[in-house]
C-alpha cells in the first residue's frame, strides 16, 4: 500500500507497462515523430495566437465567469457543458485553466447534458509517474477520450479532466 501523499509510483500495471510493449517498426517511429513536431507547432501557433486575440479584446462579463464560486459538484449531479464562448474566455494562452488543459477532442461536448461520474482529488500523472493533487476537477459519465487528430484512434479510452468552472450544475 502506497502512502497517498507520497509521489511513489504504485504498485501497478501502469509501472510496468513499459516492458509489455513491441518496439515499433521504421515507419511507424517516423509517423509518430511527424505528429509530435506537428502537436508542437500547432501548440505554439495557438499560444500565439491566443495571446494576440487577448491583446484586442474587450473585457467582458462573460469573461470573468471563472471567478464566481460555485458550489462543489457531486457524483450524480447533472450537469450542461458550457459553451464554446464561455469555455474560450476561461482559457489561458495553452487552452488550459489553472493547469487542466481543454483537448481539442472535448469541444463536442460543448452544450451537451452530462452526469458527473466522480470528483478528482489525486491523479498518477503519467509524465512523471508522481501522484498530484488537485481540486474543482470532475470526471463526467460516459465522457472518454477516443484517440486525438494528432496520434488517431486509441483503446486505453481515458476521462478526460473537466474543471468545474467549465459546467453549470442543472437542478
Amino acid at each position: 500500500m502506497i502512502n497517498p501523499d507520497s509521489n511513489q509510483v504504485p504498485d501497478c500495471q501502469l509501472g510496468r507497462i513499459d516492458q509489455t510493449r513491441e518496439p515499433l517498426g521504421i515507419l511507424e517511429s517516423i509517423w509518430q515523430l511527424r505528429h509530435r513536431v506537428k502537436r508542437i507547432v500547432k501548440r505554439r501557433l495557438v499560444f500565439m495566437m491566443n495571446i494576440m486575440r487577448r491583446m484586442f479584446r474587450k473585457r467582458s462579463s462573460s469573461s470573468q465567469a471563472a471567478e464566481i464560486q460555485f458550489e462543489p459538484l457531486k457524483p450524480g449531479d447533472w450537469v450542461r457543458v458550457r459553451s464554446k464562448e464561455e469555455i474560450k474566455a476561461s482559457l489561458g494562452n495553452w487552452n488550459d485553466m489553472k493547469g487542466c488543459a481543454f483537448m481539442e477532442e472535448m469541444w463536442d461536448y460543448c452544450g451537451t447534458r452530462q452526469q458527473v461520474l466522480k470528483r478528482v482529488g489525486r491523479f498518477l500523472d503519467e509524465r512523471d509517474y508522481h501522484v498530484k493533487k488537485v481540486r474543482r476537477i470532475v470526471i463526467l459519465d460516459r465522457v472518454n477520450c477516443q484517440g486525438t487528430v494528432d496520434f488517431g484512434p486509441c483503446d486505453r479510452n481515458c476521462f478526460f479532466f473537466w474543471r468545474e468552472e467549465w459546467l453549470e450544475k442543472i437542478e
